[in-house]
């Protein structure tokens, strides 16, 4: 039997631009996420928080955000608060990557092949990551401190683990959400029944700014050497 979700809480406006939807069908053994938009089209890379007690122990690791192509892979990462996260440059163009976020502020100057030495991540929030050089190059780290985290498949699904008895908050996020800095959805799920929730969210697909007559002249510039 499905019951509206009790509780719920978000920090998102009514807005009258496109939206995107989060359905929600969940249960302690084999709870899933479908995050979509209003269209039914799934929505690949959708965040998924669970908090609950007792936390598992969850150890610090490593990762790669690769450039190739002028674009960064993958486009959003999920990390553990306290992992650490490198830049291998695989293009042969220098990049210069750089993130002005509060979550984490650091600035990797130009370099071709010789990896920096990776960032650590030991704030939870999201991290907007950029190139100098090449202002279309976008992606997103999100720092986790949940007990567990993870992300839509590219159907928009996600396949949520047991999860202990009693209510957990949950946190939604999307990279295509308002200030996607800072806004979450946030509610509270229960193990005992399902529970269906219907979310709007703005989502605006970002639109790639042209590069300027100067940008271009800098790039080329940097490109042949």
């Amino acid at each position: 039997m499905r019951s509206p979700l009790t509780g719920l809480r978000s920090s998102c406006h009514a807005l009258p631009l496109a939206c995107l939807t989060a359905l929600f069908s969940l249960n302690v053994e084999a709870a899933t996420v479908n995050v979509t938009d209003l269209a039914g089209n799934p929505l690949e890379n959708a965040v998924v928080e669970v908090y609950f007690e007792p936390a598992p122990t969850v150890e610090d690791q490593s990762h790669n955000i690769v450039q190739r192509n002028a674009t960064f892979h993958p486009h959003v990462l999920t990390v553990t608060t306290g992992s650490h996260v490198a830049f291998p440059n695989k293009d042969t163009t220098r990049h210069h990557v750089f993130s002005f976020s509060p979550a984490k502020i650091f600035d990797l100057e130009l370099y071709l092949s010789e990896t920096p030495p990776p960032i650590h991540f030991d704030q939870a929030g999201i991290v907007v990551l950029g190139c100098n050089i090449h202002d279309h190059m976008q992606a997103f780290i999100v720092v986790s401190d949940a007990p567990y985290a993870a992300q839509t498949d590219s159907e928009g699904t996600l396949t949520l683990p047991a999860l202990p008895e009693g209510s957990h908050h949950m946190r939604v996020w999307h990279s295509r959400m308002d200030d996607s800095q800072t806004v979450w959805w946030e509610g509270d799920i229960s193990d005992s029944e399902n529970v269906a929730v219907r979310l709007e969210l703005n989502a605006i697909p970002p639109q790639p700014p042209e590069p300027s007559p100067l940008q271009q002249r800098f790039q080329q510039a940097t490109q042949s050497h």
